[in-house]
């Protein structure tokens, strides 16, 4: 993917997450959403709340911590708003995970929703390590991983219409199914991703030996230290 690429990628993400990010804020606050859905999670209101607010916040800043003018520029926003994006995994996945077990889609469905709870806390955590002991790029590489079950919140709703709409599938089913196809293909398509940066990147030819070769050492600013 060329640099133009990548950035109309974070730009469509950040768009597709912000009107999301917003649905869960109004949910919670019980000003849109299903009647049946609010009664359902009213049942469990604390890990709920959790839940929504959490994923809210992790879908409003998330893509952004991909923007690499804020991530090269301002460094410090970056930072806090990773903490604050890391937090709300925290918060949203552990109450994600305890409302998994009451969602619609029966063993099937609620296995998926717990499955994605428990890998969306761990890839957090790993992220979260890695920065800490300095390790950048794997730090880079979990976070990738970590969006892209974030952004699970958008790919549910995408494939539920989908499948419940031209597809006349019926809810419970198509709930069954969405629990599983809103993350793991996104989860495919950055470890696919992954892989494909690494082999670029091994098939490069390392330029700096050959340049400190080719250089005349004739003086102190032109020797291999000065570079």
């Amino acid at each position: 993917m060329t640099t133009r690429s990548n950035s109309n990628l974070v730009v469509l993400l950040i768009a597709l997450s912000l009107p999301i990010a917003f649905y869960a804020f109004a949910f919670q606050l019980g000003v849109t959403g299903d009647p049946d859905f609010q009664v359902r999670f009213s049942s469990k209101p604390l890990f709920s709340g959790f839940h929504f607010i959490g994923a809210g916040i992790a879908l409003l800043l998330g893509g952004f911590q991909f923007v690499s003018r804020i991530r090269n520029k301002v460094i410090n926003v970056h930072r806090w708003f990773g903490r604050t994006y890391l937090l709300a995994v925290l918060i949203g996945g552990t109450g994600g995970f305890v409302i998994a077990f009451s969602a619609d889609g029966g063993l099937v469905g609620r296995m998926g929703f717990a499955t994605l709870a428990v890998i969306w806390l761990y890839s957090g955590w790993q992220a979260y390590a890695a920065v800490r002991r300095g390790d950048i790029a794997t730090h880079r590489a979990w976070m990738m991983r970590n969006f892209a079950l974030t952004f699970a919140a958008v790919t549910l709703r995408i494939y539920l219409g989908i499948l419940t709409g031209p597809l006349e599938i019926p809810f419970v089913e198509a709930y069954a199914s969405v629990a599983w196809i809103s993350w793991v293909p996104n989860l495919l398509v950055v470890e696919w991703f992954l892989l494909q940066r690494d082999s670029q990147r091994e098939l490069q030819p390392e330029r700096q030996p050959e340049l400190r070769r080719e250089l005349p050492l004739t003086n102190t600013d032109e020797s291999p230290r000065a570079l």
